[in-house]
């Protein structure tokens, strides 16, 4: 049994937009739908959504076979978190609120084994394939993908420290935190928060690294001239509420 090959980081890492799509619905159906409707990734989301390790496995099987690579959400940068993410077969992470070089550093240890990190060995796990997967160990770390989350003023002011760390493939803008933080509460499309996106876009490529962000459809490519590499351009949930609203809407 050979050890799946992360698309998703070999793209970015390639200089290749890749698009994606934003599920809360915390359901493996859903999770099917989208993972085989042409995106390039899902975002399985367990930060803001009543997601669990059991059903984000559900998750990971369903979409087995589909296009879309699955990237994982954890609820929090915690090593233990992580590893139970990691052994379900999560290839790819999202990490939320990373604002130090420490805490973006301590992010890469915790995916990594001895002697470059801390993870947990457990021999017969999906990840491994139920022990299936002879090079496991030797290799997982080649097809593994961190990202860190920065949406905050003070990550900001850290960002090319956090960009440099050795492991971090990518570093995805929150546009909501970020707008808060910067005194824009609900309201990111204020233009002081646009020229901070812009201007960390150029800085993560600047260092090598794929920028990614989290905006509506109108406003994908605006994102992907201003040079965001991994770009999710809807939600599930966001989808089906107004979907659902301009339905009734014609009957009403």
């Amino acid at each position: 049994m050979e050890l799946p090959h992360n698309k998703f980081k070999a793209a970015i890492r390639a200089g290749k937009p890749q698009i994606g799509i934003w599920s809360s619905f915390s359901s493996h159906i859903v999770a099917e739908v989208l993972g085989s409707a042409g995106f390039d990734w899902v975002l399985l989301d367990t930060e803001h959504s009543p997601n669990e390790l059991p059903m984000v496995q559900s998750q990971l099987q369903a979409m087995v076979g589909g296009s879309a690579t699955p990237i994982v959400r954890p609820a929090w940068n915690d090593m233990v978190l992580i590893k139970r993410f990691l052994d379900i077969g999560a290839q790819t992470l999202l990490l939320p609120y990373v604002q130090t070089v420490e805490e973006a550093q301590n992010a890469v240890r915790f995916t990594r084994y001895p002697p470059h990190g801390v993870r947990g060995v457990a021999g017969a796990t999906r990840a491994t394939g139920y022990g299936r997967i002879k090079d496991y160990f030797k290799r997982v770390h080649d097809e593994l993908c961190v990202l860190v989350q920065v949406e905050t003023r003070l990550s900001l002011k850290n960002l090319d420290a956090i960009v440099a760390v050795e492991g971090v493939d990518g570093v995805f803008i929150g546009p909501n935190d970020l707008a808060a933080d910067l005194g824009h509460l609900g309201n990111w499309q204020h233009p002081d928060v646009w020229k901070a996106m812009e201007d960390a876009a150029k800085r993560i490529r600047k260092a090598g690294k794929a920028p990614g962000i989290l905006v509506g459809e109108a406003d994908g490519k605006r994102c992907l001239d201003m040079g965001f590499l991994f770009v999710a351009v809807g939600a599930d949930v966001g989808m089906l509420a107004r979907g659902s609203e301009a339905l009734a809407s014609k009957f009403k």
